[in-house]
């Protein structure tokens, strides 16, 4: 397994891999590596002759009083994941090669990144999308595989793909969850253990109105309600949003209809988790 730190190490690698002929699959990640990660790491290598691993923690999607400082850190950890899947290329850039001295480029996502989480982090899918276009020019992958629990930023650069058009495809792959149904995050570990079994609720609450909406429910205000009532009522989580929206534009809904995604984010403490289900209804 190569692990390139320079622009001409994952450069040389690739060119090789091109002239080939192979395909390549890449999987974008800030590290601390967990199940999660892996399962879309096992896709791209299953379908790919090259998988390709990136690992940076992207300081322009973290506002000013968020957790760039204390995110989790573990290259060990990550290198002996990343082995022990067979990954063939690790690019671990530096922050001084990414962004160097004098850097003044950045690609916005207009309308969807104002939206559901955009609104409390104002600029965060602005530096999502810049470094993920960086990474696609450098990487040039036929797919990027990504996790569906980040719904919105799944929708964001699909567009952002399709807009610039790179030569990528983007596979949006099944959230990965706990045995009891927390979706997992690098940042599940910031939880005390009473946070930790109440955030269950996150996604207890989206199957509750996912069952309800199944059962012919069809008001979103309803849906909504539902959802805030029961996480209110069986945690101190802070709400930040729920909302209904169309999986594809993410504009809110009135009526649960067509591509639905309901999507959830909720405190505890410092920690900012996000959820999600889809559910397509005639």
């Amino acid at each position: 397994m190569l692990i390139a730190t320079t622009l001409a190490q994952i450069q040389n690698a690739l060119a090789q891999t091109r002239k080939q002929g192979k395909t390549i699959g890449f999987v974008p990640t800030m590290g601390a590596l967990h199940e999660g990660h892996l399962s879309l790491l096992r896709r791209a290598k299953k379908e790919n002759h090259v998988c390709i691993l990136s690992i940076f923690i992207n300081p322009t999607q973290f506002g000013p009083n968020e957790d760039f400082t204390k995110y989790p850190r573990d290259k060990k950890k990550d290198v002996l994941l990343a082995k022990k899947e067979n990954i063939d290329i690790i690019f671990y850039p530096s922050e001084k090669i990414m962004y160097p001295p004098g850097y003044l480029t950045y690609i916005e996502v207009t309308k969807l990144s104002d939206v559901l989480c955009g609104r409390t982090r104002p600029g965060h899918f602005k530096g999502v999308t810049t470094v993920i276009a960086k990474l696609l020019n450098i990487v040039r992958p036929q797919t990027m595989y990504l996790g569906e629990k980040d719904a919105q930023q799944c929708v964001i650069l699909k567009h952002l793909v399709k807009d610039l058009n790179f030569a990528t495809k983007v596979i949006a792959c099944p959230t990965v969850r706990e045995t009891d149904g927390l979706a997992m995050s690098s940042r599940n570990k910031y939880l005390s253990s009473t946070e930790r079994k109440e955030a269950t609720v996150l996604y207890s609450s989206l199957t509750l109105a996912k069952n309800e909406i199944k059962r012919g429910l069809r008001d979103a205000m309803k849906i909504r309600y539902l959802i805030e009532q029961n996480i209110r009522t069986l945690s101190r989580g802070e709400i930040d949003y729920v909302a209904c929206v169309n999986a594809e534009n993410l504009e809110p809904l009135t009526e649960i209809k067509g591509h639905v995604l309901i999507a959830v984010a909720a405190r505890w403490g410092t920690t900012r988790l996000i959820d999600n289900v889809s559910i397509s209804v005639k």
